[in-house]
C-alpha cells in the first residue's frame, strides 16, 4: 500500500492509542498472576494483539470484552503451545515470551515472528536463559528467531550484555516465578528507561526485586506470586513523537490528548527534545500542546529513546542549523537499520545528513517531495508522512500498512488534524 501525502497545516486535538510498552507487559503480567485481570484500553494494533495470542497459545484464557481484555492468570503454570507462536512483527513479545515459555514444566515451545523479527538478535537472552538452568537454541544457530525453549528456570548467576533493554524485561517479569533466586550482572545496559518501566509494574503487582542503582546488576527472589492487573492502559509516548513533533513544525498546532508526564515511559523525554529545539510546549492535565516556533538545531542523546530517532530525523531537517543525534546504536537494530534508513529515506527528500556509527548529524535542508520508502517499518512510515505534510506537492510512501504494529489508527488522526493523504 501507498500513503500519498500533501503539504497542509496540522491543527487541532489527536487522541493518543495506548502504549504498546504497557499493553504487552500487561498481558504477560495478568498471565502470569493467579486469578482474573482486566486491562482496559489495550493497543489493539498487531504488536498488542500478538501479546494477546502469544499467552493463549500458553493456555490462558484471555477474551476482549468491550474493548477491554479480561485474562484469567494460571499463576504461571502455562500448557505447552499446541503449535509454533508466531509474534509477528512484535519483538517485544518475543523476547517476554521466550522467558515465558522457560517456566513450563513439561514440553517445549517454538518462537518465530515475521521476517524483521526473524533478523532481530536474541541470542544473549537464549544463553542467559540456558546459564539459568532452561534449555533454549537457536534453530538456524544464528543467535535469531525461530527459537525453541524447554526446561524451566532453575535460578542462579548470570551476565548478560543488554543492547536492548528487552532481554533484561523479559528476565525480570519471568524470572519471580522461577525455582530458585536469579542473580543478574548487566555490564551493558541501553534504553534504561524501559527497565523502569519494568520494575513499577513488578512493585505495583506485589513482586519485589532489588537492583543497583544504575541498574547493573539485579537480585530476583524465587517463589513470588503476581497480584492481578486491574488497569487502564495510559497513553502512547513513542506513537505520540509522531504527533508531538508535528506540532512543532511551522504553522502547526497540536494537542496530543491522553498522555501523563508522570508516566514512567521514558519517550516522554521527546517533550524535552522538542523544547531544546525550540518549540513552544505546554503540559496540561489532559495531554500535551505543541505550537511551531522557529526550531534550531542541537545535541540529543537517545540512548534512553531509540523509538525517537526516526521523527527526530525528519524534523531536524526544518530546523536551523545542525542537529546531533547521537549514542544510540540499538537504533540499527530495531525493524530495520533505522539510522541508515533514515538517512536514505530523508536524503530522496532533500536532506543533508551524514551518518554515524551510532546516531546522525542532519543539516538544515532544502526539502522536496518526492517517493520514499518505509521499508517495513512502522515508525519510518509515519516519520515521513509528517516530514511530507510539511512540503507542497505529493510525497508518496510506500509500505503504508506498516504502521498497523503500533497505530492502526494514524491516517485518521491525521485527517482529524486537518492533513492531506490518501492511501492507494
Amino acid at each position: 500500500m501507498k500513503l500519498l501525502v500533501e503539504g497542509a497545516p496540522l491543527r487541532g486535538t489527536v487522541e493518543i492509542p495506548g502504549s504498546k510498552s504497557h499493553t504487552i507487559r500487561a498481558v504477560a503480567i495478568a498471565s502470569l498472576a493467579k486469578g482474573k485481570s482486566v486491562i482496559e484500553a489495550p493497543l489493539e494494533s498487531s504488536d498488542g494483539l500478538a501479546a494477546f495470542h502469544a499467552y493463549r497459545a500458553f493456555g490462558v484464557p484471555i477474551e476482549s470484552v468491550n474493548g477491554a481484555w479480561h485474562v484469567e492468570g494460571l499463576g504461571g503454570h502455562f500448557e505447552a503451545p499446541a503449535n509454533i507462536i508466531d509474534v509477528g512483527n512484535s519483538g517485544t513479545t518475543m523476547l517476554i515470551a521466550l522467558g515465558s515459555a522457560a517456566l513450563l514444566g513439561s514440553g517445549l515451545s517454538v518462537l518465530t515472528g515475521d521476517e524483521q523479527v526473524r533478523r532481530r538478535p536474541v541470542g544473549p537472552l537464549v544463553k542467559a536463559l540456558n546459564d539459568l538452568g532452561a534449555k533454549a537454541r537457536c534453530t538456524r544457530d544464528n543467535g535469531c528467531p525461530p527459537v525453541v525453549v524447554e526446561g524451566r528456570i532453575k535460578g542462579g548467576r548470570c551476565t548478560i550484555e543488554a543492547m536492548t533493554s528487552q532481554y533484561i524485561t523479559a528476565l525480570l517479569i519471568n524470572g519471580p516465578l522461577a525455582d530458585g533466586d536469579i542473580d543478574l550482572d548487566v555490564p551493558l545496559l541501553h534504553e534504561k528507561p524501559y527497565v523502569g518501566i519494568t520494575l513499577d509494574w513488578l512493585k505495583r503487582h506485589g513482586v519485589k526485586v532489588t537492583y543497583a542503582e544504575d541498574y547493573s546488576s539485579f537480585h530476583i527472589p524465587a517463589g513470588q506470586a503476581y497480584q492481578p492487573v486491574h488497569q487502564r492502559i495510559p497513553g502512547d509516548f513513542s506513537s505520540a513523537t509522531f504527533f508531538l513533533a508535528a506540532g512543532a513544525l511551522q504553522d502547526n498546532e497540536v494537542f496530543s490528548h491522553g498522555l501523563d508526564m508522570g508516566d514512567s515511559q521514558g519517550d516522554k523525554a521527546v517533550v524535552e527534545y522538542l523544547g531544546a529545539m525550540g518549540a513552544e510546549v505546554s503540559v496540561e492535565a489532559a495531554g500535551v500542546r505543541v505550537r511551531a516556533k522557529r526550531l534550531v538545531g542541537t545535541e540529543i542523546d537517545l540512548n534512553a529513546t531509540p523509538d525517537a530517532l526516526p521523527m527526530m530525523a525528519a524534523l531536524a531537517c526544518f530546523a536551523k542549523g545542525t542537529t546531533r543525534l547521537v549514542n544510540v546504536p540499538q537504533a540499527r537494530l530495531k525493524e530495520t537499520d533505522r539510522i541508515a534508513t533514515m538517512r536514505m529515506e530523508l536524503c530522496k527528500m532533500g536532506a543533508h545528513i551524514e551518518e554515524l556509527e551510532d546516531g546522525l548529524v542532519i543539516h538544515e535542508s532544502a526539502m522536496r517531495p518526492a517517493e520514499v520508502d518505509g521499508h517495513g517499518d512502522h515508525r519510518i512510515v509515519m516519520s515521513l508522512a509528517i516530514a511530507g505534510s510539511m512540503l507542497p506537492g505529493t510525497t508518496t510512501i510506500n509500505g503504508y500498512e506498516a504502521v498497523n504494529v503500533t497505530y492502526p489508527t494514524f491516517l485518521d488522526a491525521l485527517h482529524g488534524l486537518g492533513g492531506k493523504g490518501r492511501v492507494v
